[in-house]
């Protein structure tokens, strides 16, 4: 257990953001990493099911979410024998700022036959250790094609190739260990970061996430691959992989929009992407009013 994390929990419940949880857009702002962390940890924790694979997240990041306490309200939609869906609605005061639902299916036999694969092997960098103890250690930004450069310092990928991002993700609660679950969520949250990054910096916000997950993730550092980049007109969707020591495990997607007035230029960051040894990394950090 860590002290490194996004949120502490009050009396009540309600998860109160920490130094960790703080925008690289706004100090006013919650990231985009730690919101759909807290949506993770309320599902998984009220509606988490034994033999059942947690196989989608899809959250809705639509307003923005004020570095506040933030409510976690959770609906149970379907317990069925072989799919079960929950929804989550995260609040701050009486508005809704974040909604989220989980799918999750129950775990069996693989079918018979053989299926086309990719054979496509993301590896770590060379030398990552993993830091069971250290949450939020152990990063490294990657760019460009083989060989892969993996460094400590971001700006030195501020380029227009394929981007990687390798890291243990910070616990979601001070003190509680965050589960594989959570910490697969947290990482695929800079789907947009990995997708949208170019060579003058991010200029995309994205206003959901989508993760599907084949399995859960068996090493607790865990990588991220940019898959696609698309936009036209100020409007992106980009997709990625997310992978762990043992390969490719899930894939992240988000829709994102312009917000090319507040672009960050990551050359002016210092090793490890922190201008200032606060907040997370990721794309939905909630700068604009929608």
């Amino acid at each position: 257990m860590s002290d490194r994390a996004f949120f502490t929990l009050d009396d009540s419940g309600a998860y109160i953001p920490t130094i960790f949880a703080r925008s690289a857009w706004s100090d006013s702002m919650v990231n985009g990493p730690a919101v759909v962390a807290a949506a993770a940890r309320a599902l998984e924790l009220e509606h988490g099911a034994d033999g059942f694979q947690p196989a989608r997240l899809t959250v809705d990041l639509f307003a923005p979410v004020r570095n506040e306490p933030l409510v976690a309200r959770t609906e149970e939609i379907r317990a069925g024998n072989r799919i079960r869906v929950a929804d989550v609605e995260l609040t701050q005061g009486d508005k809704a700022v974040a909604r989220a639902t989980l799918v999750q299916l129950r775990r069996g036999e693989q079918p018979p036959g053989r299926i086309w694969r990719s054979g496509r092997v993301v590896e770590p960098p060379t030398g990552a250790a993993d830091e069971p103890d250290k949450p939020g250690s152990n990063v490294f930004f990657g760019s460009g094609e083989n060989p892969v450069t993996w460094d400590r310092d971001m700006g030195l990928h501020q380029n227009d190739q394929r981007k990687r991002f390798w890291q243990q993700p910070l616990d979601t609660i001070t003190g509680e260990d965050s589960t594989p679950f959570q910490r697969a969520v947290t990482l695929a949250e800079s789907t947009s970061l990995m997708t949208h990054w170019g060579d003058e910096g991010i200029g995309f916000i994205n206003a959901d996430l989508t993760v599907a997950l084949a399995r859960l993730p068996r090493s607790r550092d865990l990588g991220i691959e940019a898959d696609e980049h698309i936009s036209a007109e100020g409007v992106a969707v980009g997709t990625a992989s997310l992978f762990d020591r043992d390969g490719v495990f899930a894939t992240g997607t988000v829709v994102a929009v312009s917000n090319a007035g507040r672009q960050i230029d990551f050359t002016r960051r210092g090793p490890g992407g922190d201008s200032g040894g606060r907040g997370s990394l990721g794309g939905s950090e909630r700068a604009r009013r929608v």
